[in-house]
């Protein structure tokens, strides 16, 4: 991409090479990787200096009013800047560990896609003395990829009284539909694995008031249904199933616990345009 004569150049070796999915798999791999990686922070280095340099490169390609232009400038451009941003603040984890990223967190002038991969690489290591950080975000007002990755984060703190900031937090977004349909998943994936008694009344809630949906990890309703013989050992009526007796009611309780529990320590990131 660094030779591309233009825009069109650009794009195709954009697309030929699947640039995007691959840089999000090799960084996502890069930042869990264990601290002691060798190499580690000298190829996130050579990677975002060659982030900046098509960064600055591509404003000129993108310069022009054909159509691979207005795409590039359009959709390109912000790809990579979120994947500069996501590769330095990796960067600042392996070399400034948890103090550095605190630091580009509370940084009220750095770029919010900046500050919030920051975020989400604290949630990845959550350091047990971190909770107020996450805790901070739990809130109607933040921002919500902040928010989301906050909720997910709260899963690994289940002494510091999270379950119970999740509830709060799902009850006050809960008229919202389009933040609903964000953070519910994030917010019930933790409750999941906290899997904390008090919760009980919350989603037997949710298996009369919750909504459905054929993906169990989208339908609210399935995730009560799991929580609930969980944590009391049976099936309570609920809204999508009438029978819940049927060998097949318990078969598809079954199979989404095991979707639930193959999701239980990944975290996943939002696009901030």
């Amino acid at each position: 991409m660094l030779e591309a004569r233009n825009a069109a150049d650009f794009g195709v070796v954009w697309d030929t090479h699947g640039a995007e999915a691959v840089g999000w798999q090799a960084l996502g791999e890069a930042r869990r990787a264990p601290g002691g990686s060798a190499g580690r922070e000298r190829v996130l280095d050579e990677v975002d200096g060659l982030l900046l340099r098509l960064l600055d490169r591509l404003p000129t390609l993108a310069a022009a009013a054909d159509p691979w232009a207005v795409r590039a400038r359009t959709f390109l451009a912000p790809t990579l800047e979120r994947l500069q941003h996501a590769t330095a603040a990796a960067l600042v984890a392996g070399r400034y560990g948890v103090a550095g990223l605190r630091t580009v967190i509370a940084d009220q002038e750095a770029p919010l896609a900046r500050r919030y991969f920051a975020f989400l690489g604290l949630a990845e290591l959550h350091p047990p003395q971190e909770w107020p950080v996450f805790a901070r975000y739990l809130r109607p007002m933040a921002h919500h990829a902040f928010q989301g990755a906050a909720a997910e984060a709260a899963r690994f703190y289940p002494g510091n009284e999270a379950a119970g900031k999740l509830v709060e937090l799902f009850d006050a977004v809960r008229t919202d539909l389009h933040l609903r349909a964000f953070l519910s998943p994030r917010i019930l994936e933790s409750l999941y694995v906290l899997a904390a008694p008090d919760t009980v009344p919350f989603f037997r809630d949710l298996l009369t008031a919750g909504f459905t949906d054929q993906d169990p990890e989208l339908c609210e309703v399935t995730r009560a249904l799991v929580m609930v013989r969980r944590l009391t050992g049976r099936l309570e009526p609920n809204i999508k199933y009438a029978e819940i007796s049927t060998a097949g009611v318990s078969a598809s309780v079954d199979a989404a616990q095991q979707v639930f529990e193959r999701g239980r320590e990944v975290l996943n990131p939002v696009t901030l345009i």
